[in-house]
């Protein structure tokens, strides 16, 4: 049986293996990463700085620059609030302080039982309809609180 860290690391080396040889392929690997285990190891950024020819500051500098980018297993569900200015102007403040009291955590934490990550994105595309949140990938606008909820309470649901 491998470690979680072995599987990893596999999912590294398949990304680099996959699309190292692509021109700046930095955010191409990340992604290929991010894509099979939901997050970037902060393991896997040794190999991938080596793969690529980079600093690990280099690569750690990536993760830790794009919103996207995690380096933590996310919770089941993923909820994404956009902090963009459009939807700030619509009442996103307001959205942001409830969905972090209602679940208990704040952006870029997980619940304690692991099943709900809440993440700060800058913006959605949804400008017209904010405030936006996006739910395991799925985007709903003009959110209240209390449409937040009833989004919450129909995922977990499922």
């Amino acid at each position: 049986m491998s470690s979680p860290e072995a599987h990893e690391l596999a999912a590294v080396e398949a990304a680099i293996e996959r699309f190292g040889q692509q021109p700046g392929p930095l955010l191409v690997v990340l992604h290929g990463v991010q894509d099979s285990l939901g997050y970037i190891p902060t393991a896997g950024i040794p190999r991938i700085a080596e793969a690529l020819h980079l600093s690990r500051a280099e690569v750690h500098g990536v993760v830790t620059f794009y919103h996207y980018f995690r380096t933590h297993k996310p919770g089941r569900r993923v909820v994404q609030v956009c902090r963009a200015e459009a939807c700030q102007a619509r009442g996103g403040a307001a959205l942001e302080a409830h969905a972090k009291s209602r679940l208990g955590v704040d952006f870029h934490e997980t619940t304690t039982d692991g099943a709900t990550t809440l993440e700060a994105v800058y913006c959605l595309g949804n400008c017209a309809t904010g405030p936006a949140v996006r739910i395991d990938g799925r985007l709903h606008g003009a959110v209240t609180a209390e449409r937040f909820d009833a989004l919450l309470a129909a995922g977990e649901s499922k």
